[in-house]
């Protein structure tokens, strides 16, 4: 539940004047949900003194998802969750909060992704745009039955299916609560217990809905239970024989190493227990990263080549390194490298690539026309006859390896 804050009768009368359409050459700005502190019975009579518009609503133009098919796959999954969260096991509420998340997408003010829409803010304890991302509602988990259903809705809407009633509408709230901004957007529609808004103006009409699908989705960690495909590679390791790899969960929160420092609170340098079987080395990187969407851990089985410091690694340190994860989930990237001098792996995949130490090359003696008199050392008072050195011959440096 998205905190409320207490605000008196003259202030909800505030609410109701009108407020300042956004021209056409500003971008409007998404703000933080914020909700005003009423009774679920006053904020349903709050909501019923908010006319519907008289403005035609037009239904969207139908969109379908391109990109690979894990984009694709993270992206149907994004919207599954959105849809089942936001409107529980009702497919009429389901698929308007699909159309909602894909007017979105296509208006320029929110992210260019399914899956960015749907956790823009999740980073947040408040004030993402969709409050089961961050009030820790991802606790509870659809049934597979429940679950399915949302995929299929999902699926449907990216592949064509438009829900009308909803036309352009790009905000909505349950008649028992009282966003802020209800009164400065256009009401256009109700489904159930939800009502539909549009931003007025210019930024409410078709042509503000045209913005290209960018076609990369990330991944998203705190989808990584309910859908395989939100699961970096490395959080399905593929155990060694006769070894089970443990779960990131299991590991006690006094066992997560500490940041490099506290401004590069994204990189871990960490002295790994050499007798830690190597599967448990990308549970512990997982559990460390928690829901950072940017996080770079590297371990080392001999303490002493651990870097102290946030100095760039030396070639040395990078070649003794026996573990590495990085993800990126603007990216959409997610892996987990070992040493497999140190460690066998199932797979070639997971061995990270070897760069040899460069070897110095030999400095080069300019060459020269000149017959110029060296005299060589000796003793002290001793004069010798100065002879000439012949011109060296200048030869490449030896061609570094890759």
């Amino acid at each position: 539940m998205m905190p409320r804050e207490v605000i008196d009768e003259p202030a909800l009368a505030e609410l109701k004047r009108p407020k300042r359409v956004v021209p056409k050459a500003e971008l409007p700005p998404v703000e933080p949900v914020r909700l005003v502190a009423l009774p679920m019975d006053k904020a349903r009579q709050f909501n019923a003194t908010i006319p519907f518009s008289t403005a035609p609503n037009p239904a969207a133009s139908s969109f379908r998802v391109t990109g690979s098919s894990a984009d694709q796959a993270r992206a149907i999954d994004c919207l599954a969750a959105a849809t089942w969260y936001e409107a529980g096991d009702d497919p009429v509420g389901q698929r308007a909060v699909a159309q909602v998340v894909l007017n979105r997408m296509r208006h320029p003010a929110f992210p260019k992704s399914i899956c960015g829409v749907v956790f823009q803010g999740q980073e947040r304890r408040t004030g993402c745009q969709f409050t089961f991302t961050c009030d820790g509602a991802m606790r509870r988990t659809p049934s597979a039955a429940a679950w399915s259903r949302a995929q299929t809705i999902a699926r449907e809407a990216l592949n064509g299916a438009v829900f009308a009633r909803v036309g352009h509408s790009t905000h909505y709230h349950t008649d028992w609560v009282v966003p802020y901004w209800s009164s400065s957007l256009d009401k256009v529609a109700e489904v159930n217990t939800h009502l539909f808004f549009r931003w007025t103006g210019w930024w409410g009409t078709p042509p503000a809905f045209r913005r290209s699908y960018a076609g990369a989705e990330p991944i998203i960690a705190k989808l990584s239970s309910l859908s395989e495909a939100h699961r970096p590679a490395t959080d399905i390791v593929t155990p060694l024989e006769g070894e089970a790899m443990l779960d990131p969960d299991a590991i006690p929160a006094s066992a997560i190493p500490k940041p490099v420092s506290a401004a590069e609170g994204d990189n871990f340098h960490v002295a790994l227990d050499p007798d830690m079987h190597p599967d448990t080395f990308a549970a512990l990187a997982i559990r460390t990263c928690g829901e950072r969407p940017y996080c770079k851990f590297m371990g080392w089985t001999d303490p002493r080549k651990v870097p102290p410091t946030t100095a760039p690694l030396s070639a040395t340190q990078l070649d003794a390194m026996s573990f590495s994860y990085l993800r990126d989930q603007a990216q959409g990237f997610g892996k987990a490298l070992w040493n497999c001098r140190e460690f066998k792996r199932p797979s070639p995949v997971q061995c990270m690539r070897r760069t040899p130490v460069a070897a110095v090359a030999p400095a080069v003696i300019p060459a020269s026309t000149e017959m110029r008199p060296v005299v060589p050392d000796g003793l002290a008072g001793v004069r010798r006859k100065a002879e000439p050195t012949p011109t060296p011959t200048a030869t490449p440096a030896p061609i570094r390896p890759d």
